[in-house]
């Protein structure tokens, strides 16, 4: 008789369950999305630009179409592609396609709180909130537009103290940026020398840029890499001081909170947390305001002030565009200050800014969602909590809607007349019920901010500088590589 020892029966054992779980998955996953054949461990990791995910998912498409399945490590993911699917999903199938994917860095950070990588119904209650809230702070209203212009006169300020020389936009345009949302949420601007609002902006840049990076993406794959430093430890590290400073200013709050004069974002979800005191289901409470407002905090500077560097990098490019701009600006606007209400007089400016979004493509991975329910997609059936990319990059590129959508043209958003033409496939914003809860605020944000600046400069690059670098840099959300401009005063 043979006697197994321990290790020999823990093989054979470990054997058994990889083949049972093998044939539950052939099971479950008939009529399952098409993809590459993964190797065991790594999955398709092989054949993955990790750098530019985007890049090796636009190319698969072209092997398996709109929708394919690929496997990373041990994670099978359904990448959806083209503005017709995506579309599809997120608006006509919304509520199928609402979740948001788990993943493990986020979910130890944000614990299913706050509005980017929450779930569920406490997602629900934080959105509607959160939407009702920025709405009475003035998001899309006359208020909150003065704010902005306001914020453009400090920034044009700054810009003018530099006598034509060359100098760098990030830093500066991030924190005035920054200012806008922190003025709903905290109620107060900060000083661009503030070494605190400073600090707290290169947190939030330094995270973005390490989201993006291969080996933060590797922790993802295989969370088993927790025990070894890397990004995630950084981001980690980061994510936990900005959660300090946002305790620390709430604790403010709280000590001179008034119900009868709500301030900011964070006044009024006191307020609310202590009406509802006596529910122990709640989702009022500390974990909820700290991961909203750091969510708020960091969608509010990143994707906004990315754009905008996008677009003054592409008017220097461009010089010919920038003057067509500046043209329609002097017709419409004259030395008068930008407001909201011009928008729909000068076509040609709002087309230049859709193309920049559209160019730029600044999500292009969208963040990943999960489906609610069982549902049978486009002729494929994917299970109750499938894992789903909807390709932004590949909505926004899409040929059948863009003609030339690898060139800078803003063409696309004009007719024959000049006229501007609102077109379905541009959604730099996703769609569907996760949509980003800041698009009004964005939207007004880009027009005042991009006018006011074109009113006041004509930017150049530095001299001797014949060529300007469309590369894009790496991180979650995609900025240009850094650059110096010359922002030279219009008489």
């Amino acid at each position: 008789m043979i006697l197994l020892g321990p290790i020999a029966f823990f093989l054979i054992f470990f054997l058994i369950f990889i083949l049972s779980k093998y044939a539950t998955d052939r099971k479950s996953l008939q009529n399952f999305p098409p993809g590459p054949r993964p190797l065991p461990i790594i999955g398709s990791l092989h054949i993955m630009n990790l750098k530019r995910p985007h890049k090796t998912f636009m190319e698969l498409t072209k092997i398996y179409g709109p929708v394919f399945c690929i496997q990373l490590g041990m994670k099978k993911m359904v990448v959806l592609t083209g503005y017709e699917t995506v579309k599809e999903a997120l608006v006509n199938y919304a509520d199928e396609f609402a979740e948001r994917a788990k993943i493990p860095i986020f979910e130890e950070l944000n614990e299913g709180n706050g509005l980017a990588f929450a779930h569920g119904e406490n997602w629900k209650a934080m959105r509607r909130f959160t939407l009702a809230t920025l709405r009475d702070f003035g998001m899309g209203k006359r208020t909150i537009e003065d704010k902005i212009l306001e914020e453009c006169g400090f920034l044009i300020h700054h810009f003018e103290s530099f006598n034509g020389n060359p100098f760098e936009t990030t830093m500066i345009m991030n924190a005035s940026v920054a200012n806008i949302i922190v003025s709903i949420l905290l109620g107060h601007r900060y000083d661009y020398q503030d070494p605190m609002f400073l600090r707290l902006v290169s947190l939030i840049n330094e995270n973005n840029i390490l989201s993006g990076s291969p080996m933060f993406e590797l922790y993802n794959i295989y969370p088993i890499l927790r025990m070894f430093p890397g990004s995630h430890t950084t981001v980690t590290k980061n994510t936990n001081e900005l959660h300090s400073f946002i305790k620390e200013t709430f604790l403010k709050h709280l000590e001179n909170l008034d119900v009868n004069d709500q301030r900011s974002f964070i006044d009024v979800f006191l307020v609310r947390q202590q009406e509802e005191k006596a529910n122990t289901n709640s989702y009022f409470h500390e974990k909820n305001l700290i991961c909203a407002v750091r969510n708020l905090f960091s969608a509010g500077m990143e994707t906004t002030s990315s754009t905008l560097h996008w677009g003054l990098l592409l008017m220097m490019k461009y010089p010919e565009i920038q003057e067509k701009v500046q043209k329609e600006i002097e017709r419409v606007m004259g030395s008068s200050k930008p407001r909201t209400e011009h928008r729909k007089h000068m076509p040609y400016t709002d087309a230049v800014i859709h193309e920049i979004q559209r160019f730029a493509d600044i999500v292009p991975m969208n963040l990943p969602h999960e489906t609610t329910k069982d549902v049978n997609f486009k002729g494929y059936f994917l299970p109750k909590g499938t894992y789903i990319v909807p390709l932004l990059s590949s909505v926004l590129k899409d040929q059948t809607q863009f003609e030339k959508p690898e060139q800078f043209n803003p063409q696309h958003f004009l007719d024959s007349a000049g006229n501007f033409v609102k077109k379905d496939a541009f959604m730099p914003f996703s769609a569907g019920r996760r949509i980003c809860a800041g698009e009004t605020l964005a939207k007004m944000e880009l027009f005042l901010y991009f006018t006011s600046l074109l009113q006041k400069f004509t930017f150049r690059p530095p001299p001797g500088v014949t060529h300007l670098d469309l590369t894009p840099s790496f991180g979650i959300s995609i900025a240009p590589m850094p650059y110096l401009a010359c922002a030279l005063p219009r008489s």
